[in-house]
């Protein structure tokens, strides 16, 4: 049986060779396309990336690609390795079929392969695993990557080993050992059995921090997410790593246990090392946006402004929308290692397509964090503002009623202005594996603002909003976004003038319903204009999916609206729009371009004084839309 694979995968080569017997061994042949024939059972794309032979790029500054005669006859080995490692031990190459274009200088390959009955699973057995806790053992048997009926995968196989010696390393077992046992069965199946030997449960001993200068050892520790004595984890001491290098005072952390496995000791000391980075900061910007078109931004930080790890930054920024300086103090510990205040100021000038605003105030926080991914939060807000309506407004009298009733004086050139004083309570959890560009998890947001009252100020009104993000990841290549944001305001005594124009409710924009442009979503006055609501629904739902390299693309649905009645959502109000868009990664996140068509159009909507006829918006921006 040997020697006929043997031959088999010889016929293919040697057909290769004598077509290409001229080229050079560098190649000078672009190759136009690669493509697989008679692949059902494993990833297309999984395999394309096994190879050294590869299709150039199709946009004309792309990398191009050459066909190499020797990397593709080990190319058509690697595929025979692939699919042994997926548990195909049958599969081989049945033929190459190699096209050139009339110009001979590009050439288009086809590997047809035949990939044969695999070897599957018959199930998954755990022996030696007495010792873990029910819960953590519930989800390795829930989220193994061997799973039953499925190809006896190798690399799988790795993994789920892996992946059982991390759980036992995480409740107390850092000498734990698990091997890897297949046994035969009849019909092509195999039981696979992870046999553990726990080892000793060990504790954390002694902890030695090293290699700091100008940062205080106290502040060191105090990130530490476990105690000397508490029973051994492994994850503690990634999330102890992840916690200091989030305070942004170190270029490199390592945090490392002592253990003999020799002895397996119980008790392991740890050891911290870490080199110290710059701590005084200057970041600047200057970038494009379809809504704030040319920006530019510049900040200075100071870490460990007098030393304990505060930190202190100012924030210059200025395009069409926004211009203004902020600055804040951060205190991260007060009196606890998981509460910290902070304190920011600001003086603000935004210019939104319904109005524009002048802010001058501050604002005070307190935070606990409860872990690294979920935090509480208690504020005071004390901020001067003043708005004014646009001009498509103050020319029309007969909504002048309406405008005093926003608290819009239209004898006033249409101008509000008052002080905002109020509490504020935030919630917030976070299980995404990246801020910037998530691939699984979801974000839970909720924000509680209450104005006036005991708090004086010019205004008075209850704020909630609730946020829900949930990405999963589909076979590797396709991420699924969902999000959902509601929101209502409710004023005292019923008036709208005791909500400030700014807090009113709109929706649309590149981070909102894409088929419209900011803030054009929201109830209208007789004249087009939208004034905004006091009760809000604005949520998305998008595919993720790579094109080629760091290209990617999205196909997305966008629905909400606003309304002037409080607490009141209305289905039958909703506005639709679909779209597409690419992304190209970055290393400062996702740049991304967002065509988006309007499926109900808003009848007499006006912007910037003219009716939109228009059905679709393009915005370009950085960072995915949510």
């Amino acid at each position: 049986m040997s020697r006929l694979r043997a031959v088999a995968l010889a016929l293919p080569i040697l057909c290769v060779t004598v077509t290409l017997a001229a080229c050079r061994e560098e190649g000078d042949i672009q190759i136009s396309s690669l493509e697989f024939e008679g692949v059902s059972q494993v990833d297309k794309g999984a395999l394309a990336n096994a190879l050294k032979t590869k299709k150039g790029a199709w946009l004309p500054w792309g990398r191009k690609r050459y066909f190499d005669r020797r990397d593709f006859e080990e190319d058509l080995k690697r595929i025979v390795v692939f699919y042994h490692d997926r548990g195909f031990p049958d599969a081989r190459v049945a033929s190459v079929d190699l096209k050139p274009n009339e110009a001979q200088d590009k050439i288009g390959v086809t590997v047809r392969i035949t990939e044969g009955e695999p070897i599957l699973v018959a199930d998954v057995v755990f022996e030696g695993f007495d010792v873990l806790p029910e819960r953590p053992m519930r989800r390795l048997r829930r989220e193994l990557p061997t799973k039953a009926d499925a190809p006896l995968d190798r690399q799988l196989a790795a993994a789920s080993r892996e992946r059982a010696v991390n759980l036992f390393r995480d409740h107390g077992y850092p000498y734990a050992e698990v091997r890897l046992i297949n046994e035969p069965l009849e019909m092509r199946r195999e039981r696979v059995t992870l046999r553990a030997t726990p080892g000793t449960l060990a504790h954390f001993g002694p902890v030695e921090v090293t290699g700091h200068a100008s940062v205080g050892d106290n502040v060191i520790r105090r990130q530490l997410t476990f105690e000397p004595g508490d029973e051994y984890s492994r994850q503690k001491m990634k999330d102890t790593q992840q916690q200091l290098y989030r305070m942004e005072l170190f270029q490199f952390v390592n945090v490392e246990s002592l253990d003999d496995k020799a002895k397996e000791s119980p008790e392991l000391p740890v050891r911290i090392t870490v080199a110290e980075g710059k701590h005084r900061k200057i970041n600047f910007g200057v970038g494009y946006g379809s809504e704030e078109h040319l920006r530019a931004r510049i900040r200075w930080d100071h870490v460990n402004f007098f030393g304990g790890a505060r930190q202190v930054g100012v924030e210059g920024r200025v395009s069409s929308l926004y211009r203004g300086v902020r600055a804040n103090f951060r205190e991260p510990f007060f009196f606890n290692k998981r509460l910290s205040f902070n304190v920011e100021g600001q003086s603000w000038y935004a210019s939104e397509p319904v109005y524009t605003q002048d802010t001058v105030g501050g604002r005070f926080s307190v935070r606990y964090d409860t872990s690294d991914r979920q935090f509480f939060s208690v504020g005071l807000i004390n901020e001067y503002q003043e708005s004014t309506i646009e001009n498509e407004a103050l020319n029309d009298p007969t909504i002048w009623d309406d405008l005093i009733s926003l608290g819009l004086d239209p004898r006033d050139d249409g101008r509000s202005s008052g002080r905002v004083s109020a509490v504020s309570l935030d919630f917030s959890r976070n299980t995404t594996n990246n801020i910037i560009d998530a691939r699984r998890g979801y974000v839970l947001n909720a924000h509680f603002e209450q104005a006036g009252g005991w708090l004086s100020g010019s205004y008075r009104y209850l704020n909630l909003t609730l946020e829900g993000r949930y990405y999963m990841s589909i076979r590797r290549r396709f991420i699924w976004a969902n999000r959902v944001n509601i929101g209502a305001l409710d004023p005292a005594d019923n008036l709208d003038a005791n909500i400030p124009f700014h807090k009113r409710f709109f929706v649309g924009g590149a981070n909102s319903n894409r088929g419209w442009g900011r803030f054009e979503i929201s109830p209208l006055e007789p004249n087009g204009l939208p004034i905004g609501g006091v009760s809000m629904l604005d949520a998305s739902t998008e595919v993720r999916f790579p094109i080629v390299g760091k290209l990617g693309g999205v196909a997305f649905l966008d629905y909400g609206n606003s309304w002037v009645d409080r607490w009141s959502i209305k289905a039958g109000d909703l506005r639709y729009s679909v779209g597409s868009g690419l992304r190209y990664q970055t290393p400062i996140g996702p740049a991304r371009a967002d065509f988006g068509y309007q499926l109900n159009p808003i009848e007499g909507l006006v912007v910037d004084g003219e009716q939109q006829q228009r059905q679709w918006r393009v915005h370009f921006s950085i960072g995915q839309a949510f």
